[in-house]
């Protein structure tokens, strides 16, 4: 049972649409008067007598002035998206008509909705969960297949069905050692811990691939970070044009062109990468050039790939075990993936040195060349791909927080299961593990919580 706020009585209005001119424009009303409120306003059929998931053609009026001539959608509650009565009217796009349907809304009864204030009466109604009301920010935020699908299998419920088969048995084991304490006096245990124990280390094998696809959740909800390294004229601006298929960065014979990072989006198979050209890494007296060096160590930190990119016709293989070890020891987590470029300059193009044959994964050819921008692309898909032990993937950090706070409680509770500790501090540490997942899902919450994650959404969702 959710423990949350009452429901609000009053009915709520709101465009459903960005602002801005369209062909049509759609405004959402939701709440116990909302079919009565649009009916006053309507000509066309009595919508109170009208049956549930309808579509009536008709005018929207203002006494006897006609605002639009609209399509309205009549939704009973619960079977509509926030689980109480609903009507979408479908009008005409401009925004002076969007407004003087809300004004003459509000003059018969609703009230315009705060931001999310749909989406939280889903979730206020239980229809849906707190996991789930952040999917549809994430859903509406989408800019590519990847971050589509996961906003998808996340609003479906995924996360929170197996978080509440794992919820529902360690609460078991709670009643069971809360007994226990009922019966302090007499040294009895209704929780057998050898079969406790099992169980916790269970949930924990469960817990921890769900913490650990953060960094990939992530990652595909913000885009993967790939920073491009190497020394002065490697060939790093040219790459990102490569890539770019524009000359969106200075390219230069004058070592030391870039001094500052650049940073473009580039989709590849539904996935976005944010690729960031940085300042040739070299020993240098040049002040301003040192600061852009320090921009691109930092960049290296950050990337969940590392695109270093060397000239195969003139660095030797000590050097780019150099430059390997320095990006090895400001990101060990980093994929690497190594550019030979400038293959075109050997004297024979076709032939890999030798001693690049212990270095992979590498690439070799030239940024002049298209087929380099393929093979790269190409190599990324393979670099990323992530051996998922859950069908679930964490892109909340506010859900990954919850999870390493459950995993550091049962941590605890096997310590002192272990120990033979009293049943009231067992009792305590599985609360604790209970309360965070719950608090993922919403079964525990408060106010602040939710004005803060509602709050972010847009007017009219």
């Amino acid at each position: 049972m959710y423990l949350h706020a009452v429901v609000p009585e009053d009915t709520i209005v709101a465009p459903a649409t960005a602002p801005g001119q369209s062909a049509i424009a759609v405004i959402r009303v939701s709440g116990q008067k909302a079919w009565p409120i649009v009916n006053a306003v309507f000509k066309g059929a009595d919508l109170t007598q009208q049956a549930s998931h309808t579509l009536h053609y008709g005018f929207i009026m203002d006494a006897d002035l006609v605002i639009d001539e609209v399509m309205v959608s009549l939704m009973r509650g619960p079977r509509s998206f926030t689980a109480e009565d609903s009507i979408e009217i479908s009008c005409h796009g401009s925004m002076y008509i969007q407004q003087e349907i809300v004004r003459v809304l509000c003059a018969n009864g609703a009230r315009l909705a705060e931001p999310g204030e749909f989406t939280l009466r889903a979730y206020l109604n239980g229809r849906i969960d707190l996991a789930q009301a952040e999917a549809v920010g994430d859903m509406i935020a989408a800019q590519n297949q990847a971050q589509l699908d996961m906003a998808f299998k996340q609003m479906r419920g995924g996360l929170s069905k197996e978080l509440q088969t794992l919820r529902t048995s360690l609460l078991e084991f709670i009643a069971l050692v809360e007994l226990e304490l009922d019966f302090g006096e007499e040294d009895v245990e209704f929780a057998d811990r050898s079969r406790l124990l099992k169980q916790v280390e269970t949930m924990q094998a469960h817990i921890q691939p769900l913490i650990d696809s953060f960094q990939y959740g992530n990652a595909i909800k913000q885009g993967i970070p790939v920073a491009i390294i190497g020394r002065p004229n490697a060939g790093k601006s040219s790459l990102l044009n490569l890539l770019l298929k524009e000359d969106r960065a200075i390219v230069s014979d004058i070592a030391g062109t870039t001094r500052d990072t650049i940073e473009e989006a580039i989709h590849i198979k539904g996935v976005a990468y944010r690729f960031v050209d940085t300042a040739g890494i070299r020993q240098t007296d040049d002040s301003i050039e040192q600061i852009g060096i320090e921009k691109a160590l930092q960049k290296i930190a950050l990337a969940e790939v590392v695109l270093y990119i060397f000239d195969v016709s003139t660095l030797s293989e000590q050097d780019i075990q150099t430059d390997l070890n320095l990006i090895q020891s400001h990101n060990a987590k980093a994929k690497v993936l190594m550019i030979a470029n400038k293959a075109d300059l050997l004297k024979d193009p076709a032939q890999q040195p030798q001693y690049l044959k212990a270095f992979s994964p590498l690439i070799m050819g030239s940024t002049k060349d298209q087929a380099l921008a393929q093979a790269i692309q190409g190599a990324l898909q393979d670099l990323v791909k992530w051996e998922q032990h859950s069908n679930v993937i964490v892109n909340n950090a506010r859900h990954q927080q919850c999870l390493l706070a459950a995993q550091e409680a049962l941590t605890k509770a096997t310590d002192l299961m272990q120990a033979k500790a009293s049943s009231d501090l067992l009792a305590f540490e599985l609360k604790s593990a209970v309360q965070s997942i719950g608090d993922i899902s919403g079964l525990i919450s408060n106010d602040e919580v939710l004005g803060y994650i509602f709050g972010k959404f847009c007017i009219g969702k």
